[in-house]
């Protein structure tokens, strides 16, 4: 009789925030294991905030690959990395620790996730495009956007000083208007990076016809459609929700973690059941 063989050792990885309940990350990770065939990979969710990230981290185990990093954590996580991307660098944001031989690997996936949205329904390369907000999640749309080949990019925002301040993500043309010119740009693809709720529904507010034609990816994806994704619609625009971003960041995740091809569209169909999307929302 020959020798059992031996269970491959059990890998895991997980998402940290504060708060974290609301992550779709388990779900869409979990659904691109058991799509690959990962059986001994598990991913979970944890409470960590900005002043017990360094001990949680420093108490992870072997077995530990990756983590996805939400909110507070996008900036503390780079002081613990051995290095970190020139993506999260310019982004000044860090979603992703991956684990190497030589300790945490610090790297920023919305960006991709941001490109690969826009690109999966046919944007494959802008020169003009408009991010509206200035908020953190703006500097990852700039550099985004730049990786469609974009050279001059419109910002719409409440505080200009602010949007200005975008300058500095990359070697673009950046001319700031007020948030409510954010439709009237002309640009081909539009990003907006503002939150749910008033602010998103105070832009929505602004939409007119000069959207007819545009992409616009609302990097919203709870509570979807969003006024600004319906008003975006009703004038004319295709709308891409930010359900697809975060499923392409989580897929980037995915493969810096395994090691394996991430399958996409697995993952897509886990997110959407969850938020209750069509195929085509």
């Amino acid at each position: 009789m020959s020798d059992p063989v031996p269970s491959r050792e059990t890998l895991r990885a997980g998402v940290l925030g504060s708060p974290v309940g609301h992550s779709l990350s388990p779900t869409l990770h979990r659904a691109g294991y058991a799509a690959a065939g990962l059986t001994h990979w598990s991913y979970t969710a944890h409470e960590v905030d900005e002043g017990g990230l360094p001990p949680f981290v420093a108490g992870l185990t072997d077995d530990w690959r990756g983590l996805s990093l939400t909110m507070p954590l996008k900036v503390a996580a780079a002081d613990l990395a051995e290095s970190v991307t020139d993506t999260a660098r310019a982004a000044r944001a860090v979603n992703t620790l991956v684990r190497t031989d030589t300790g945490w690997a610090a790297d920023n996936t919305d960006v991709h996730g941001i490109t690969a949205a826009l690109r999966e329904v046919g944007v494959m390369r802008v020169d003009r495009a408009t991010v509206v907000g200035s908020g953190a999640t703006a500097r990852s749309a700039v550099l985004g956007l730049v990786g469609l080949g974009a050279t001059h990019i419109t910002v719409a925002a409440r505080t200009p000083q602010r949007a200005e301040a975008l300058g500095d993500v990359a070697d673009v043309v950046l001319e700031v208007v007020p948030i409510e010119d954010w439709s009237r740009t002309g640009a081909p693809a539009v990003v907006s990076t503002l939150p749910g709720g008033s602010a998103n529904a105070a832009a929505a507010g602004h939409a007119d016809d000069g959207l007819a034609g545009a992409t616009v990816l609302d990097v919203v994806y709870a509570d979807w459609p969003t006024p600004l994704a319906r008003a975006a619609t009703d004038h004319g625009a295709r709308v891409v929700s930010g359900l697809e971003m975060l499923v392409h960041q989580a897929a980037r995740q995915f493969e810096l973690f395994t090691g394996q091809s991430a399958p996409v569209a697995a993952m897509q169909a886990a997110g959407r059941a969850a938020l209750g999307h069509s195929p085509d929302a």
